[in-house]
């Protein structure tokens, strides 16, 4: 038995190191003889030290990793941790980078990336930060002069937007020219905290990549984000609930259609006087193109079918789980009033959100005319 569990055990080692695959990055690092190099793997939130290397007398320090996959690596020294380097390698990657710390303003400057496309646009990225800190830091130093003017503050303040708005543009243009480049997603967290102002660009990083790196999980947060980010432009998240016969009914099939998506409820009296409303202009626009996709947040059957039989909601995309205000469609949707609605174009991307009345008939005429 021993032996068996041992030839079992070799058997998989062996299958694991034919898999793994050797990558190399080597380095050289300006003004930095004998300074120690560490080379660390980000899992999660945790990071794993892989190896370390000193820097000789010339600048040049080396790593070899075994990998049968991309991994995220991160790159710093001993004297200056926090000015850190973001390396996406890959099987078979030779890479090759010239650094160069900068102490003005704590920051590790890639002054060349060569051996994969990864380690390319981190350059230009790396690049681009580097010259926006510098000029913030030549601004920076203007206005601590006690002497300078108001109206130079201002000057100075204005300036400082526009080179912020500057530096955004130039990496949403990188990031858009480069989607298909595995760094890309993790590169557009840049823009995390207005995200919804980049859902395209975002988009387009996950177009680019989810096929080829289902498992990543920068490609996964960046599919994520767009799934769940809700605005004008973005694509509407998938919603399939069961209807009242139990068959399960997607809101991707209605693609190829305008569809509004509405979250209701048989007790929502807002809701239920709003839908002579609704049904006018499916009756109007159906013909042309519009449907509609019902989720109710209703806990009764009885209750919710009887509304739908009683207000002649007539159409066949009527679904609920039942479970009121912890439906997993109005989860979704993030849905914490009704009613609610969401519009959405044949090719699955929002129109609007919470057209109704007047604003819902006006919007359905630009679309379908009279």
């Amino acid at each position: 038995m021993k032996i068996k569990t041992l030839t079992i055990a070799l058997t998989l080692l062996l299958a694991l190191s034919a898999g793994a695959q050797t990558a190399t990055v080597k380095g050289i690092l300006r003004n930095a003889p004998g300074e120690s190099v560490y080379l660390n793997r980000a899992e999660g939130r945790s990071l794993i030290a892989i190896d370390t290397a000193l820097v000789d007398a010339k600048g040049n320090f080396a790593f070899t990793v075994k990998t049968d996959k991309e991994q995220f690596l991160l790159l710093n020294t001993a004297k200056h941790k926090d000015a850190v380097v973001y390396l996406m390698i890959e099987p078979k990657d030779k890479i090759t980078i010239e650094l160069e710390y900068d102490s003005d303003i704590d920051y590790m400057r890639l002054l060349s990336g060569k051996g994969s496309k990864n380690i390319e646009v981190y350059h230009l990225f790396n690049e681009e930060l580097y010259k926006s800190l510098t000029d913030y830091k030549k601004v920076k130093l203007e206005l601590a002069n006690p002497a300078i003017s108001q109206a130079r503050k201002q000057e100075l303040n204005a300036q400082t937007q526009q080179m912020q708005n500057s530096r955004n543009e130039a990496i949403e243009k990188l990031l858009s020219q480069h989607s298909n480049v595995l760094i890309s997603a993790f590169l557009v967290t840049y823009f995390e905290e207005r995200s919804t102002d980049y859902i395209k660009l975002y988009e387009s990083i996950a177009n680019g990549l989810k096929k080829k790196y289902p498992d990543n999980e920068f490609v996964k947060n960046v599919v994520h984000k767009v799934e769940t980010t809700i605005v004008p432009g973005g694509m509407a998240p998938e919603i399939a609930m069961k209807d009242p016969t139990g068959k399960e009914r997607k809101l991707s099939d209605l693609r190829g259609k305008v569809v509004l998506i509405d979250f209701w409820a048989s007790w929502c009296g807002p809701c239920r006087m709003e839908n002579p409303n609704v049904v006018r202009l499916y009756k109007k626009y159906h013909d042309k193109g519009f449907d509609i996709y019902s989720v109710s947040l209703d806990k009764t059957r009885d209750k919710w079918l009887e509304a739908i039989q009683r207000d002649g909601l007539e159409w066949d995309n009527h679904v609920s789980d039942l479970n009121g205000w912890t439906s997993t469609g109005g989860a979704t949707y993030g849905i914490t009033s009704i009613p609610a609605t969401v519009l959405v174009d044949r090719e699955g991307r929002v129109i609007a959100r919470n057209l109704r009345g007047p604003d819902l008939a006006k919007k359905l005429q630009e679309i379908f005319g009279e």
